[in-house]
């Protein structure tokens, strides 16, 4: 740990230098692009439609020249015969959610932006709709290390709720207003990221946003960014206890602003109930919700809890770098943005809590390192789902070991025994089930970190968890960057098991093969039966209650885990080369006498479909 420890201060001494585009880890070809947004719309809701401008700068920080920019123009996808709605007609388990409402949907409840006039530094440009993707053809390319400004109108119509956004959900709330304006599309070191919606995950630009939104003066907002001008309005988000004071005229302007941030959403109310509350560490966290009977005792617990969770987040990944988060009852589940969450909010106290903690630790992973999820939806689904496994242990179990984690490894072992299991690296948008991309993206993702903890410790995957916050928040980390964060912190070779876990659908399944006594030694002979290479993990109990613990390293490891809170003590053997499909261990000083137990992996982190051959009882002849 001493090791570890002095890495930690020189990396934090490190990163008091660094900043979004300076070079990452050494490698001085890392960039990123950068807006500054600025947005006005009037809302009408009465027509459920709004008009918007948008001017966008646009800051080229690539190596290249641009001749065209990308927008994202989700609401399109919000009307019978979208993609979205086809691609769910061809899903063997399509989202009800989408066929029911998209099916024969009413012109009104349906969704749309249209782009009315765009220039680009004052002159028109040619734009183009693909459903849901603007192509725009600069009038003048866009040097690298130069901006430009894109000035827009557009018209929106807000979709009945179908998937995350949307207007009047079942839990009665009026507007979810997500994925709702013309969003630029990413451009990165792979170029540029123009994906058409289908249903699931996002990827944006690292910008600030000040938004000013003119509603009916009934309505309560909650969402990204700090509230500019509470005073103005005169609603207390300051005091949330005095009521709205009397306006003149029939709506309010709400401002909003957020810095470096890649989204923006919001949501409104005529009914909100709104609490503010300050966490130990100095954030506000604002609560939005539509109070009964039923949800009254939840969501009057659920600061509580989110303090304390707050605590144990932050100093396990990473200190949350913003002044204000926000929960806010709306959408059709829990869905993840920058500085909010929009959240079903008739739950019991427990469920409340769980998709509260879920949707916050997003912010980690969705919110601040900011992965490519479409390409990437398990490193932000499956990281998060580890750590909010862990924080609900935290906050309501305590369990020891493996058993906060059980069912990530459940819903695993169901994809691998139904047989549409496909790899890791498939395009969220692009599996061939939803239950395909559930699984993988919540279940197998979250087990490729508890079992990367497996194979190089829990202390190692802790100082990985912080080291990868710390040197990519504020990015856009690929795999590759967060296992080579994590070969740093173990000092050991790793990119045999990213490259299996994620680009594979090799399963692993070690065996006891046979145990014997050979000159005051005890022999164990293990069978690799399975198709993907693993450390392996030995306990031997002994009937006297005594336990010996040994690791067998993988040879591709280039060395062994040192510290393991989940297997203290264990001794190291030599190591397996990959290629052998048997291991022998020869144990000094254990007898094979009636009662001892032998067991592969007894802290139960490695991921073996068939655990019935990891177990080995001597009963004697």
């Amino acid at each position: 740990m001493n090791s570890l420890s002095m890495r930690w201060i020189l990396f934090l001494v490190f990163l008091s230098g660094l900043f979004n585009n300076n070079p990452v880890n050494g490698d001085p070809g890392y960039w990123q692009q950068r807006i500054s947004c600025q947005m006005n719309i009037d809302f009408d809701v009465k027509t459920h439609q709004y008009q918007g401008t948008q001017k966008l700068e646009y800051f080229n920080q690539s190596p290249d020249t641009l001749t065209r920019l990308y927008y994202h123009l989700y609401f399109n996808a919000f009307q019978e015969g979208s993609e979205m709605h086809e691609w769910n007609k061809r899903l063997p388990d399509p989202d009800f959610r989408i066929l029911e409402r998209l099916n024969d949907i009413d012109p009104e409840d349906a969704g749309f932006l249209r782009i009315l006039t765009l220039t680009q530094d004052g002159e028109l440009v040619v734009f183009k709709e693909r459903r849901t993707i603007l192509e725009v053809y600069l009038r003048e390319p866009l040097p690298p290390g130069q901006s430009t400004t894109m000035d827009m109108t557009f018209l929106g119509q807000v979709p009945i709720q179908i998937r995350r956004s949307g207007r009047n959900s079942q839990e009665g709330v009026d507007y979810s207003m997500t994925q709702w304006y013309p969003k630029v599309c990413n451009y990165d070191r792979q170029g540029w990221h123009a994906n058409p919606y289908i249903q699931r995950e996002f990827y944006g630009v690292w910008g600030d946003y000040d938004v000013r939104i003119s509603i009916d003066k009934r309505y309560i907002l909650g969402g990204t960014g700090y509230l500019q001008n509470a005073q103005t309005i005169g609603y207390g988000y300051e005091d949330p206890s005095k009521p709205m004071k009397h306006q003149t005229g029939d709506k309010l302007t709400w401002q909003f602003y957020a810095p470096n941030v890649h989204d923006f959403a919001w949501a409104a109310d005529t009914d909100y109930t709104h609490r503010k509350d300050t966490m130990d560490d100095g954030t506000v966290f604002h609560f939005l919700y539509l109070e009964n009977k039923e949800n009254q005792e939840a969501w009057s617990l659920l600061p509580e809890y989110m303090n304390k969770a707050l605590a144990y987040i932050n100093a396990k990944y990473g200190d949350y770098p913003y002044q204000q988060y926000s929960i806010i009852q709306g959408g059709d589940g829990g869905m993840e943005y920058p500085m909010a969450t929009l959240i079903t909010g008739n739950r019991p106290l427990t469920s409340l809590v769980g998709v509260s903690v879920h949707e916050l630790m997003h912010s980690w992973y969705q919110g601040i390192l900011a992965t490519d999820e479409a390409r990437f939806a398990w490193m932000d689904e499956g990281f998060t789902s580890y750590a909010s496994s862990e924080v609900m242990d935290h906050l309501f179990e305590n369990r020891v070991g493996n058993t906060r984690h059980v069912g990530s490894y459940r819903g695993y072992f169901g994809l691998v025994e139904s047989g549409y299991e496909e790899p890791l690296t498939t395009y969220a948008d692009h599996f061939l089930s939803n239950f395909a991309y559930g699984a993988a993206s919540y279940n197998k993702g979250s087990i490729f970190l508890n079992q990367l903890g497996y194979v190089i410790g829990k202390e190692a995957l802790d100082q990985t968890m912080l080291d990868y916050f710390y040197l990519w928040q504020f990015k856009h980390p690929t795999s590759r960057d967060f296992i080579r964060v994590a070969e740093k912190s173990s000092g050991l070779e790793l990119d045999w098991y990213h490259d299996y876990w994620v680009s594979t659908t090799r399963t692993i399944d070690y065996g006891i093969d046979s145990v014997w006594s050979e000159a005051g030694q005890l022999g164990i002979r293990l069978s690799n039966v399975g198709t993907l290479p693993m450390p392996v993990d030995i306990a031997i109990k002994e009937a006297n209650g005594r336990v010996l613990r040994i690791t067998i390293p993988s040879d591709m490891m280039l060395g062994f885990k040192r510290q393991d809170a989940y297997f203290a003590g264990h001794y190291v053997a030599e190591e397996w080369p990959w290629t052998f499909p048997t291991y022998t261990l020869m144990v000094p000083g254990i007898k094979l006498e009636p009662g001892l137990e032998i067991y592969i992996d007894p802290s139960q982190r490695m991921a073996d479909i068939n655990p019935s051959n990891n177990q080995y009882l001597w009963q004697g002849e």
